[in-house]
């Protein structure tokens, strides 16, 4: 590819016509049905899927034929198919549901509100992961305008990601023959480490979450009559988390969770942990940073990619603080969120732990324990040579340093789905979920600059899949 003139194209591209959609994309409150129980009625997952398809028809890609697939109680999927110059076919994929709006936003900012500062545009589901489609169809349209040859591609943008992308499975079966066999798949919804070059996701974390409920009483009693006599529904919780996670070192007890890490990852988190460094950690806002973790940047990342971590998310019971009285309450029910390893069965895990908490039960309590959700993780195929070859030089090209194949901490359902269902295809999972960048949180941005490099990035990968 001609890498100066491609370079002025994406950045020409962006600045007249993403930009400006996908500041439009993010005034609609599209939030994945999982926290909009009336999406249908609300209309804003049709707004935000319209919009994209109207962009997309505006873009003259030769060959481009765009639908909304639908199916009957089930958020829509926008679908694209475009023509190549082979019978060779590659799948790309990303979703346009968003994050629920979240407290802390800048009194400045808000999640609905599109803002551009200093090289960054904030607003709720820009990063995660409403560029990908934007970045796609400019990759594409670079190779057209240059005449470089591609092979046929499918788009899939879906709209309850978020939510565990529930609904996918069923279009990927609605859709079966118009996709076909892909040999390359390509995700943008991934992390990276910085913004100074191409990070390639080798591997994604599964996630297990469930309800765990504590039940001693049938009504709140006065503490002073009570307590002593009747055990705090909170110690019992705190007890049974007690018999999954160690409390001192957050390692997780319960084997069923823990698998042997291959030797490949580790020497990927090893060459990621020596460039990233001290950012694994500081990149966080800590409250009260005082000094350094007494574990290594290596072990971070281990624990963040390959092992399990338990994180409680949510608890309902607990009144808050300014109308707690004396009372000993009946009942508490806490949200847990287990990340687990790439190759652990969440279903197999979510048996174990209710097990565990069910069996320990104290006399006169009702304990139970009950799966949310459980997604599988992903880890990657051996990646072939042209794939690494190519990653590598784009990431010169483009950010004028070396790639990086690294796990990441985070889940995406759908490369689990991918992954079995076509097994010898080669994966490009990537993104720019990068330092502070806080997607799900306050401030969510984009950096404007990495998403127009990592454009340019997919569309020589593009070319270069092609050619292999």
């Amino acid at each position: 590819m001609q890498i100066d003139a491609t370079k002025n194209s994406v950045e020409k591209i962006w600045n007249e016509s993403v930009i400006p959609a996908l500041s439009e994309y993010i005034k609609i409150p599209c939030k994945s049905p999982s926290f909009d129980k009336d999406w249908d009625k609300n209309g804003y997952i049709e707004n935000a899927v319209n919009l994209l398809k109207d962009w997309c028809d505006l873009q003259a890609i030769r060959g481009l034929k765009s639908e909304i697939v639908r199916i009957d109680g089930r958020t829509p999927l926008l679908f694209i198919e475009i023509d190549g110059d082979s019978s060779e076919r590659i799948l790309l994929y990303g979703h346009y549901d968003k994050q629920p709006e979240f407290d802390g936003w800048r009194d400045d900012l808000g999640p609905w509100l599109p803002v551009i500062e200093s090289g960054k545009l904030y607003g709720r589901g820009a990063a995660d992961d409403g560029y990908a489609l934007f970045s796609y169809i400019t990759a594409i349209k670079l190779l057209q305008d240059q005449g470089k040859p591609h092979a046929s591609c499918v788009i899939i943008i879906e709209g309850c990601e978020e939510s565990g992308s529930y609904d996918l499975p069923f279009y990927m079966l609605k859709l079966e023959k118009k996709i076909g066999i892909p040999s390359l798949i390509i995700c943008l919804d991934a992390e990276c480490g910085n913004y100074d070059q191409l990070w390639c996701t080798t591997s994604l974390r599964g996630n297990l979450v469930g309800n765990l409920s504590v039940e001693i009483l049938s009504e709140g009693v006065h503490s002073g009559s009570a307590s002593g006599i009747v055990p705090s529904t909170f110690r019992i919780a705190r007890e049974l988390l007690d018999l999954v996670e160690d409390s001192q070192t957050g390692e997780i007890l319960c084997k069923a969770l823990h698998t042997e890490i291959p030797h490949k990852s580790l020497e990927q988190i090893k060459l990621a942990s020596d460039v990233l460094s001290d950012s694994i950690y500081t990149k966080f806002p800590w409250v009260n940073f005082t000094h350094s973790p007494s574990r290594s940047p290596y072990e971070m990342m281990l624990d963040n990619t390959w092992r399990p971590i338990l994180s409680v998310t949510g608890a309902d019971g607990l009144p808050e603080s300014k109308t707690a009285g004396n009372v000993l309450l009946p009942n508490l029910n806490l949200k847990l969120s287990f990340r687990l390893p790439p190759n652990v069965d969440t279903e197999h895990a979510s048996r174990e732990i209710k097990e565990i908490f069910e069996s320990n039960a104290p006399h006169n309590c009702i304990v139970n324990f009950e799966s949310e959700s459980a997604m599988s993780g992903w880890n990657a195929p051996v990646i072939s040579k042209w794939l690494e070859k190519s990653s590598q030089a784009a990431s010169e090209e483009f950010f004028g340093k070396p790639a990086v194949f690294m796990g990441a901490g985070v889940s995406i359902p759908l490369m689990g789905i991918l992954g079995e269902k076509f097994p010898e295809a080669q994966f490009l999972v990537t993104g720019v979920l990068g330092p502070n960048s806080n997607a799900h949180g306050p401030n969510e941005f984009l950096d404007l600059n990495t998403a127009k490099n990592l454009s340019g990035c997919v569309a020589c990968i593009i070319a270069d899949h092609f050619n292999n």
